[in-house]
């Protein structure tokens, strides 16, 4: 049976909501956190976009659940050698209960410092190089590296934890899935789809755990909630790489025109059918997922986590 955690969305929330929200997600049953990593909203009705490394910091002190950046990008806008040390200070604060979780970003968030947004298959290769210097330095020893994409020179962690903090890789596609597969500690995808899972597992990730995650508006009022996902969330049904070279929260405005509230109807779970928010979960569970992240877009957070906690999430322990 999947774990089923709490996705927290720094592109919609500030830093007390997020930790309110966590407490909440805790008292609810849920039982891991994810938490996005984001420069930028994707547009300016989300509104936030807190440092994730201090949310982190107060997560461990207010919840005892595990936390895992869903995801951090380690390649452009912060140097692998700077992501490590947030990690294993956020691994050494939560004892041990955080995993990083890291893929190929995006230009809205990476390209702020002005650097050239590379292709694809660049982007993949300093995902790889990245991972190889961080799990040095997560050694605790000095580290020298001079690879394609990263120097590092004379970097030593002197606040490790006891254990490596494990590195999780997102992927969408074949070749980030393959990645995954054979450097990942685990995979992160967003869609239910068993395929890739099978990828995963044959490519070299065996036993390792997959996560995935989704997001919902529960709300008493169906067409309403349909309103809110479609003024904050719209970007979700954006195709292709849109969402990885936009550079801007106003670009993704831009294209979200072209999405339609019946677009958000037929992709989203909207209102408070308990079936339908049980179905949305239970596809990740049967398409192979470990952990499986909610996140709820709507206002209503606390009738969100007192539906979860009395009505879904006892039906989907029963549904195994």
């Amino acid at each position: 049976m999947p774990e089923y955690g709490y996705f927290l969305s720094c592109e919609q929330y500030g830093p007390a909501e997020l930790i309110e929200q966590a407490r909440m997600a805790e008292q609810a049953g849920f039982q891991s956190l994810w938490i996005s990593d984001h420069y930028h909203p994707w547009n300016d009705a989300q509104g936030q976009s807190p440092f994730v490394w201090s949310v982190i910091g107060a997560l461990s002190e207010a919840v005892s659940l595990p936390v895992e950046t869903a995801v951090t990008c380690p390649t452009v806008r912060i140097h692998p050698a700077v992501v490590a040390q947030a990690a294993a200070t956020s691994a050494v604060m939560t004892d041990g209960r955080f995993r990083l979780g890291v893929g190929t970003g995006e230009a809205l968030n990476e390209h702020v410092l002005g650097h050239v947004w590379p292709p694809a298959h660049i982007r993949l290769e300093m995902l790889e190089e990245s991972i190889q210097v961080m799990r040095r330095l997560f050694t605790g020893e000095e580290v020298n590296h001079h690879g394609t994409h990263y120097t590092v020179e004379n970097a030593r962690l002197y606040t490790v934890p006891d254990e490596p903090v494990p590195i999780d890789i997102s992927g969408f596609g074949p070749a980030a899935t393959k990645l995954a597969a054979r450097v990942g500690d685990g995979f992160i995808t967003m869609a239910p789809e068993a395929s890739m899972v099978e990828q995963y597992r044959k490519g070299g990730g065996g036993g390792k755990p997959v996560s995935g995650g989704t997001k919902v508006c529960y709300d008493t009022d169906k067409d309403e909630a349909v309103r809110t996902v479609h003024r904050l969330w719209a970007n979700e049904q954006l195709p292709g790489e849109l969402s990885q070279v936009l550079p801007s929260p106003r670009h993704f405005e831009q294209a979200q025109t072209l999405v339609t509230e019946d677009m958000v109807r037929d992709s989203r779970v909207c209102g408070d059918d308990v079936d339908e928010h049980v179905a949305e979960l239970k596809k990740f569970a049967d398409a192979g997922f470990d952990l499986v992240y909610v996140n709820q877009i709507g206002p209503d957070i606390r009738g969100f986590f007192d539906f979860y906690r009395t009505k879904v999430l006892p039906q989907l322990q029963q549904s195994h």
